[in-house]
């Protein structure tokens, strides 16, 4: 463990004897290891990230495999100087998680002007692979369309039809209000307002107050981690579940519904891209996982670091060299994706990982037979329907 400046950042190297060049493959994890995100992303990025690089290790050996790991602190000019010093200065090939947008577009520009790689497994705009787009960026895990479609329709068609937006006031936050919109609108919904918040705000009273006095019965999170966290105990304060007005957690983590308890989030709808017990193999690596962390299961974040990962290095491998970072991707996308959290998927030309989204409903505390068993499944919403069609996009690799 290293430190650097008033940066928090960890260098694991993972060793075998080289097979094919004396290049070390290093891997950045660039994360928020102190804020609100540190749950659902944070330390258990560095230790998924780990994990797919051990597994490639023990199905390819003759690498060595250099992982780091640092704060982003959520904020996009310290993002954007640590990525500068990882490609300049430490000879960084890849960098996984980013989660947070602003950060990530941010993230996408220094990284193709690099000529590097970045494995967004942690930000939701689906600007970043839409018209933000990159040669160099593989958008992995979900995105603000993919949630919005799942969690938006869903609750729309079964009644939810008058919208007020608590939304996050950056990059990610609007995106998703944007995006739920449409699908709320398309389903016969109507949209009555929104506010927007600092993102942190320990203090969602008034903004509370706005959506109850709006006449809506959704009220939409358009937010993250720990403000989706205390946006959903506030309101159960406050009284607006009771009230008969649904809360929508449009990015909701399973380690966010863990947080809040069971009693308090019960009934909450959501979409997410993985859930530790879908099958046999969710299961697996999350027993993998929680061995490294105290028996906390990973968030679709954690599965998204791993699978991005692993999926880079067998790719890099193929290519002999980690350093063109174009051109690795363009065998990351030519190369159907599979692993023990997503199974098998593929990667479109604008960068958009496919994989199936999975709608759920947080279960009753009657329901659930132990700390983890949270969810239950409404639906899989399949990988061809789950994101922006082609068509729609905005992205000039398209084009």
């Amino acid at each position: 463990m290293k430190l650097k400046g008033a940066l928090l950042a960890c260098a694991v190297v993972l060793s075998h004897a080289p097979a094919w060049a004396e290049t070390t493959i290093r891997l950045g994890v660039l994360t928020d290891l102190s804020g609100p995100y540190a749950d659902l992303s944070g330390r258990g990025s560095v230790i998924a990230t780990e994990m797919a690089v051990e597994e490639f290790l023990e199905q390819n050996p003759g690498f060595t495999i250099e992982v780091l790991s640092a704060d982003h602190q959520n904020r996009p000019d310290v993002g954007s100087a640590i990525l500068r010093e990882w490609y300049d200065a430490r000879g960084v090939h890849a960098v996984v998680d980013v989660a947070s947008s602003a950060v990530a577009l941010a993230a996408s520009n220094i990284t193709r002007d690099a000529n590097r790689v970045f494995l967004a497994s942690g930000p939701a705009s689906s600007d970043i692979t839409g018209s933000a787009c990159s040669p160099n960026t593989i958008q992995w895990t979900y995105d603000t369309y993919a949630l919005s479609r799942g969690t938006g329709t869903a609750l729309a068609e079964a009644g939810g039809d008058r919208w007020f937006f608590l939304t996050a006031d950056y990059a990610f936050g609007h995106a998703m209000e944007r995006d739920t919109s449409h699908f709320v609108e398309a389903a016969g919904g109507t949209v009555l307002g929104q506010v927007r918040h600092p993102i942190n705000t320990p203090d969602f009273s008034s903004f509370l107050l706005q959506a109850q006095a709006s006449g809506a019965n959704v009220v939409g999170l358009a937010n993250a981690g720990a403000d989706t966290i205390n946006a959903v105990k506030q309101a159960s304060e406050f009284g607006l579940t009771s009230s008969g007005i649904r809360l929508a957690g449009l990015l909701v983590f399973i380690t966010d519904v863990f947080s809040l308890g069971i009693d308090v989030a019960q009934g909450l709808v959501v979409t997410e891209a993985y859930y530790w017990d879908l099958n046999d193999d969710t299961r697996a690596f999350a027993e993998r996982f929680a061995a490294r962390m105290n028996g906390r299961m990973p968030s679709q974040i954690h599965a998204g670091a791993y699978s991005a990962t692993l999926h880079y290095l067998r790719a890099v491998a193929e290519a002999g060299s980690p350093e063109d970072g174009a051109g690795i991707v363009q065998i990351m996308v030519a190369t159907p994706t599979e692993d023990q959290a997503f199974g098998t998927g593929s990667i479109r030309i604008d960068g958009r990982k496919l994989h199936d989204m999975y709608l759920f409903e947080v279960k009753a505390p009657s329901e659930s037979t132990s700390p983890w068993d949270l969810y239950t499944l409404l639906a899989t919403i399949p990988a061809e329907e789950a994101f922006r069609p082609l068509e729609e996009s905005e992205c000039p690799l398209v084009q």
